[in-house]
């Protein structure tokens, strides 16, 4: 299995490197490496201490954030290097102040494994939610370096468990402590003889509630919202996005909507706008004091500003749930407003919990995003009840930053 494993990764370099004269994306991959090392070694040569946080992308990120900003404030003394594998993470949190330098993961092959260790020559390794890369984490594990696997969530479709599991679950063995979200993950390792697992939650719900209680004024929005409910859709895609604007044409409202779609480019909001009559719509960077009140749609153009948008929100809407997975809910959901989202959540332990409880809730068409949308618009009472569901939800969950950095340093 290791053999296939190395094939694998050398085979995803080659795939990469091919595609990056075509794809961005990929581009990116391949130019964000290069002098990687060097430059590496450049920045660090210097640190005495050192503590590494490893993050896939920019989801991963806002888990691994409140156990970076905390670890900070309880020892500012140790450096903090902060890795992406995705260039998504990377390209918007390249110049991260809470961390002292921020940079790529190679590929993981031996050699790049023990140049990473020697290099970084960490005291601790945090690795968040789901990243498993057998040699760099076999080198430290070697080097009797601890890592920590935080806001870990498993299930039974996961290779760990298959009958060829054995050789995926020999790189659990290399974490000293495994934080878990939920008790069905603990007991699901156990099952398989993972015993260094403690249920601390999910540290995302931690950053929310920060976010949220500490989350700047936007005086255009106010001026933009007036007396009229306001829709928040966040992190939309094109199918998202077309049933809105088919549910906003038909509607006639006399509510007001902001979009904040994923896609921030030029080409992307232009296609937003066309589809609105003249007059109706707002570019954020474009936009004056003056014309605030006059719009119905309010185009956020820029990132860095949806989870404070969601305060001003009576609902909300999260993209992603048409694509290949949900945006993040619990960004909403802290603020006490209802959560519509998409058919594609299953995944997400969050959406199903509100679902459940009331405060999230999942459509699959036009059909069931309507009543649903007048529901909640028509009778505001309604939308403050499961609201405050949303936020009871949020509210219960924070404290696993607190666990985790009791555990360690007990």
């Amino acid at each position: 299995m290791r053999l296939i494993y190395y094939l694998a990764m050398n085979a995803y370099r080659l795939m990469v490197w091919l595609a990056s004269p075509f794809n961005g994306k990929a581009r990116l991959f391949v130019t964000g490496r290069k002098g990687l090392f060097r430059d590496l070694e450049d920045a660090t040569a210097h640190w005495q201490r050192v503590v590494w946080f490893h993050c896939a992308s920019l989801g991963e990120f806002e888990q691994g954030r409140p156990l970076m900003e905390a670890f900070r404030e309880r020892h500012p003394e140790v450096k903090i290097l902060l890795t992406f594998f995705s260039p998504s993470g990377y390209q918007v949190r390249k110049n991260y102040q809470g961390a002292d330098y921020v940079t790529y993961l190679p590929i993981d092959t031996p050699a790049h494994a023990r140049r990473m260790a020697a290099v970084v020559r960490p005291e601790q390794a945090f690795f968040i939610k789901y990243e498993y890369w057998y040699y760099l984490l076999h080198e430290l594990h070697r080097r009797n370096i601890p890592i920590y696997l935080v806001s870990a969530i498993f299930n039974k479709e996961q290779a760990f468990f298959k009958w060829y599991g054995g050789w995926f679950r020999r790189m659990l063995s290399f974490y000293l402590k495994i934080f878990v979200q939920d008790d069905a993950s603990r007991h699901l390792l156990n099952d398989y003889h993972i015993h260094h697992v403690s249920v601390s939650g999910d540290t995302r719900f931690d950053r929310v509630k920060k976010i949220a209680q500490s989350s700047p004024s936007l005086p255009f929005i106010d001026r933009f919202k007036g007396d009229a409910p306001l829709v928040v859709a966040g992190s939309t895609w094109p199918p998202d996005e077309q049933l809105l604007i088919s549910y906003f044409k038909e509607s006639k409202p006399s509510f007001k909507m902001v979009f904040a779609p994923h896609e921030v480019n030029r080409q992307n909001i232009e296609r937003i706008v066309s589809h609105f009559p003249d007059g109706e719509t707002l570019v954020w960077s474009e936009a004056s004091g003056e014309e605030a009140g006059q719009a119905r749609v309010l185009i956020i153009d820029t990132i860095g500003m949806l989870s404070s948008l969601y305060g001003y929100g009576q609902l909300a809407y999260v993209g992603g749930g048409f694509g290949k997975g949900l945006h993040n809910i619990l960004e909403a959901a802290t603020y006490g407003i209802p959560v519509i989202f998409g058919p594609n959540h299953g995944k997400f332990k969050e959406a199903m919990d509100l679902k459940t409880r009331g405060g999230g809730f999942a459509i699959h068409d036009y059909k069931e995003l309507k009543p649903l949308m007048d529901d909640f618009i028509t009778h505001p009472g309604q939308a403050q009840a499961a609201g405050e569901i949303a936020r009871s939800y949020v509210d219960a969950r924070a404290g696993a930053t607190h666990h985790i950095l009791s555990e360690i340093f007990s």
